[in-house]
């Protein structure tokens, strides 16, 4: 079984904080709830990396709770690159449109 490194980018990590602080104003321990949840998807790609839905050239994984889903692609050695986490009741175009933005 192939172990992959996890990289996540600062755009990620602030869709990462942006969620949280969405669901802190229903109450903290929600939105701590929400980061733990994320942080743990994203660490399921150590294992599991590679085998999500391909959308032109990153891989989409959805979250297991909650309606966001996480954009990835794979790099040499073994390293998989985390893009964004977006809130999939957004406009899907703004979504696509930010997410080549980073690439």
């Amino acid at each position: 079984m192939k172990i992959y490194n996890v990289l996540t980018t600062e755009f990620a990590l602030n869709d990462l904080e942006l969620g949280r602080a969405f669901y802190a104003k229903t109450s903290q321990e929600l939105g701590d709830y929400f980061f733990d949840t994320l942080v743990s998807d994203i660490e399921s790609l150590r294992f599991y990396a590679g085998i999500h839905l391909k959308e032109d050239e990153f891989y989409k994984m959805f979250s297991k709770r909650f309606p966001y889903s996480i954009y990835y692609d794979l790099l040499p050695n073994d390293t998989v690159r985390v893009v964004a986490v977006f809130d999939q009741r957004k406009n899907p175009l703004l979504n696509y449109e930010e997410l080549f933005s980073r690439a």
